[in-house]
């Protein structure tokens, strides 16, 4: 599946709940389900700066294509990462590169964070990118 197919399926799968509440509760349920980190990587190397609370991201090469798993110490940031990983793993590192996240605004992620936690969302994608590049020149 591509990127923005994934992403007009959150949109989607976002559209369907009436309020914020729900929507965090839904991004709870999506962090209770994402590729648990081992915990050999739960490294200071892969902590995102610029996140308040703890987040912990591993990245792999797989043919071709990038795997991230992650974690995190705090629920709702363990969703939004989840949201993340499930956009851009398993993706080409040049499609990551390339891919825009207009779906967190369309999903109103980013106004109904708090500054912190918003900036902490930035920094999350701009980590992602950051892998995709490494890898990317390692692939060229």
């Amino acid at each position: 599946m591509q990127i923005q197919e994934i992403q007009e399926e959150i949109v989607d799968e976002f559209a369907m709940f009436e309020d914020w509440m729900q929507r965090y509760e839904y991004m709870i349920e999506l962090g209770k389900s994402l590729p648990m980190i081992e915990e050999q990587y739960k490294t200071n190397d892969n902590i995102i700066k610029g996140c308040q609370s703890k987040v912990w991201v591993h990245a792999e090469l797989n043919a071709d294509k990038l795997i991230f798993t992650a974690d995190s110490d705090a629920i709702i940031t363990k969703g939004i990462i989840a949201i993340l990983i499930r956009v851009f793993s398993n993706q080409k590192p040049a499609a990551i590169i390339e891919a825009n996240t207009d779906f967190i605004d369309e999903i109103g992620l980013k106004e109904h964070l708090s500054p912190t936690r918003a900036n902490g969302l930035v920094s999350m994608i701009k980590q992602l990118k950051l892998y995709a590049v490494a890898y990317q020149t390692q692939l060229n």
